[in-house]
């Protein structure tokens, strides 16, 4: 992906400042469907392809914002998101950020979006398994969670309700949470899915002791999570918070 002719680049559409006029701490950008300004971290970012035979361009996802050239950032839903399309109203939005320039909408772009999303999941789940940071297994979690070890708990959507409960009730006894109903995080993948790209049998219920891994794999899983409308608890400070959760939603 690349910017158009006479297009700045490394420059994004909606970059934010202060009310000083100087940038904020943490960069903020606005959604071009809901106009709400939030930090970029929380946005799924959109660039543009170079341009093809016909002088167009192919909006696509950017789920690692790392694409050269502007780009325009969401904060919306998938369900929005669909609506937006529907409705015209995202393509309006592309025509306003990307001015100028002749764009290519795909009528999959929910679909381009979610996949590149659980694609930089898996990626980062890989990467933390490959360093050691990944614990498999119900009873090598139950044991480190039970001794306070375990930072982030996950559970494949088709795990089960027992399972899931007994892996939950031991990250709380080691945590010091009982009675809290603290929770893991049940993802929106079910087993098959998992265990295929962390190439391993079996992949149900997932750990991470190391609270830095636990961050990272939480920052790209609540972009997920909220692009599907699931509710994740969030991190701060290296401590996971209980929030509301639905049911896991099944991806295609």
């Amino acid at each position: 992906m690349r910017t158009p002719h006479n297009e700045p680049v490394a420059s994004d559409i909606s970059e934010t400042v202060s009310g000083r006029g100087h940038k904020a701490s943490a960069p903020e950008r606005r959604c071009i469907l809901s106009g709400e300004i939030t930090p970029r971290d929380s946005l799924i970012r959109l660039a543009i392809s170079p341009a093809k035979d016909d002088g167009s361009h192919d909006v696509m996802p950017d789920a690692l914002a790392r694409a050269p050239g502007r780009g325009a950032w969401l904060g919306v839903t998938r369900a929005e998101l669909e609506i937006a399309l529907q409705k015209g109203k995202l393509r309006g939005a592309l025509a306003r950020a990307f001015k100028g320039t002749k764009l290519n909408v795909p009528d999959n772009l929910p679909d381009l979006i979610e996949s590149a999303l659980i694609r930089v999941m898996l990626d980062r789940l890989g990467l933390e398994m490959r360093a050691g940071r990944l614990i498999l297994g119900s009873d090598r979690i139950t044991e480190q969670a039970r001794s306070g070890r375990v930072a982030l708990l996950l559970h494949a959507n088709d795990s089960s309700e027992d399972g899931r409960k007994k892996l939950d009730q031991s990250w709380r006894v080691g945590r010091e949470t009982e009675g809290s109903g603290e929770r893991g995080v049940t993802l929106p993948l079910d087993r098959a899915a998992l265990s295929v790209a962390l190439g391993r049998e079996n992949v149900v219920h997932m750990a991470l002791a190391d609270d830095s891994s636990a961050e990272r794999v939480q920052s790209v899983l609540a972009r997920l999570m909220h692009f599907l409308r699931a509710d994740v608890p969030l991190l701060q400070d290296g401590e996971a918070h209980d929030a509301p959760r639905q049911d896991a939603v099944t991806t295609n």
